[in-house]
């Protein structure tokens, strides 16, 4: 037990950093400040709690969004009063999005100094709006027993409510008074002897906090194997249980004979031996308005979000097919607003035990076979296409990637063009690779410093990102002290926002480069030296395969990969459609 008797601020904020220890806590980010003294020194003080110094709020709560999104355990965020907090705010956008879970206490003053223009003072109740899984303000540290039981209590609460019914965000508001240092206060002398600790602390359940259901297909089942004619759709995930995850969809795939449609962002595609029926050329696919037509549906049923691709998104809203999403979240997930069912229960514990004798009729494998069929050629197309191409093109990077990068390389990849190319050309492979994203907002702050998060005390990671993107959060590179692990950021600088080419906004030349490209004209590798990064330029595609693998067991290192946007959108425009080009499919 590591409680702190020297003050009242003290030991009530060691109640609170024991309490979440015990809970499971084994990380905090702390930023700078004063009024928070009290949670720092609690933190940084807990022998079981790895602490974490960052001096950027923006970057700090990114970092911790990493950690959380590769451990899938709460971080704790620590900040003192006034905007600090505010800082705060994109990262708990992302976190409520994709369902991440992060413990925010954003230290305050105590009510008699509020509205009153005491200095660092801002309205922190309800900061974070809508944001947040749940939000309190705690009382004023107290010595009375109940309200140390109060604030226990409290803990557990906002523990809970970080992980069910589904992880996210909580926000607690912590007032102080002063003293914030830990001055010794000679009435806590007797405190310790007059309340048992030992039994205080007893019964807090260090555990699964999951919601386990067990939810049964039957009904469904037997609807869906009336339709021959069916399809899978995975968007992006960043499941708990990769393998359980896998399991059940493969399961659900063998059970219906359907093709299953997996974005570049979730496990599918980097565990294809597991997975005859993946389909994960549908975004170029669908650019063939004949086989488009062919291919189309009787049901979807969507597992978690929908997808990046534009070209499913409008395919099935020229169609308006039955669709079906499987997702335990009270949101709507279907962004087409088709006539939608939902099944509210984890594709985890579905139950997918089926008895192929109660089959109400022979399964007809003819339209499954037509998508792989297709499949197959357009992987070819690719391969025949990228293998051939030595210019340095955007296009060619996941392509590569994918079958290059070491076995279980955690990957981020930055939102904007990295992810639509992955979408387009990362190919299935047996590697196990991990791959992590913000796609909840699907903004490019933070970037940098979550995927030092993902890559932190894991295995070696790789980024990929945009010139942009990276000089968003490049204060995420003052995190290098205290990282431990090795991130190698694979950095594509086109010199400015190479998404804004794919959209009509380009024609317009008067405007289109300073207000929508807005290339920054800077020299990388006189950034990377400011913040003692190591920087490669590289001038081949066969250098930078040797560069990784093996990857480095240690450190940061940028990649830089120059390439034109124009020329890079044109590639794109010319060969989509040309890799979609096949013979009958019949």
């Amino acid at each position: 037990m590591h409680l702190d008797f020297r003050n009242i601020n003290t030991l009530w904020s060691s109640i609170i950093v024991e309490t979440l220890s015990r809970l499971g806590l084994t990380t905090a980010v702390i930023c700078p400040g004063s009024r928070s003294t009290p949670l720092t020194l609690a933190f940084a003080r807990h022998p079981h709690i790895e602490t974490i110094p960052i001096l950027d709020e923006r970057s700090a709560a990114f970092f911790a969004l990493g950690i959380a999104k590769r451990t899938h355990l709460p971080v704790a965020l620590i900040c003192t009063s006034g905007t600090a907090g505010a800082n705060f705010y994109p990262a708990v956008i992302e976190g409520k999005e994709s369902q991440v879970p992060l413990l925010i206490f954003t230290a305050d003053r105590p009510p008699e100094l509020r509205n009153c223009h005491a200095g660092q003072t801002i309205d922190q109740v309800k900061l974070y709006g809508n944001y947040c899984n749940w939000y309190t303000e705690l009382a004023l540290p107290s010595l009375e027993i109940q309200l140390l039981s109060y604030l226990r209590q409290t803990i557990i609460a906002a523990w809970d409510h970080a992980l069910v019914p589904y992880q996210g965000i909580v926000h607690l508001n912590c007032p102080f008074r002063e003293p914030l240092a830990p001055i010794v206060d000679p009435d806590m002398a007797n405190l310790f002897t007059d309340i048992n600790f030992d039994d205080f602390f007893l019964n807090i359940y260090k555990g699964d906090k999951e919601l386990l259901r067990t939810d049964f297909l039957y009904n469904y089942l037997n609807h869906w194997f009336s339709h021959s004619k069916g399809i899978i759709i995975v968007g992006v995930s960043n499941p708990k249980n990769t393998y359980l995850y896998c399991k059940q969809i493969i399961r659900l795939s063998t059970l219906l004979n359907y093709p299953v449609l997996a974005e570049a962002l979730c496990p599918f595609r980097n565990n294809i031996e597991k997975f005859p029926n993946l389909i994960n050329t549908y975004d170029i696919l669908l650019r063939n308005n004949e086989l488009a037509d062919k291919l189309v549906p009787d049901v979807v049923i969507q597992i978690g979000e929908f997808p990046t691709s534009k070209e499913l998104r409008q395919w099935l809203t020229n169609h308006q097919v039955q669709h079906w999403v499987i997702d335990s979240r009270p949101d709507s997930l279907e962004p087409l607003h088709n006539n939608t069912h939902y099944i509210r229960a984890d594709i985890h514990h579905l139950d997918m035990e089926y008895e192929e004798k109660y089959r109400p009729q022979k399964p007809d494998l003819f339209y499954l076979k037509q998508w792989k069929k297709v499949n197959k050629i357009i992987n070819r197309n690719i391969k025949a296409n990228l293998d051939k191409t030595k210019d340095l093109i955007e296009a060619k990077l996941p392509f590569l990637l994918s079958q290059t990068l070491p076995e279980e390389t955690p990957i981020f990849i930055a939102n904007s063009m990295p992810v639509r190319y992955a979408e387009f050309f990362w190919m299935p492979n047996k590697r196990q690779l991990m791959p992590y994203f913000n796609r909840g907002a699907n903004g490019i702050e933070g970037t940098l410093s979550t995927a030092l998060g993902v890559a932190h005390k894991a295995k070696s990671s790789v980024l990929i990102t945009g010139d942009l993107a990276l000089l968003h959060d490049t204060n995420g590179w003052l995190i290098r002290q205290h990282f431990q692990g090795h991130l190698t950021i694979i950095l594509v600088n086109n010199n400015g926002g190479g998404i804004f080419e794919m959209l009509p906004i380009a024609k317009e030349e008067s405007f289109f480069e300073s207000y929508f490209a807005t290339p920054q004209h800077i020299d990388f590798a006189q950034l990377c030296s400011t913040y003692n990064i190591e920087h490669i330029l590289i001038k081949n595609w066969t250098e930078l395969k040797q560069l990784l693998n093996p990857l480095p067991s240690i450190g940061i290192r940028v990649l830089e990969l120059q390439t034109n946007r124009k020329k890079d959108a044109l590639w794109l425009k010319d060969n989509l459609e040309k890799l979609s080009l096949i013979h009958e499919i019949e």
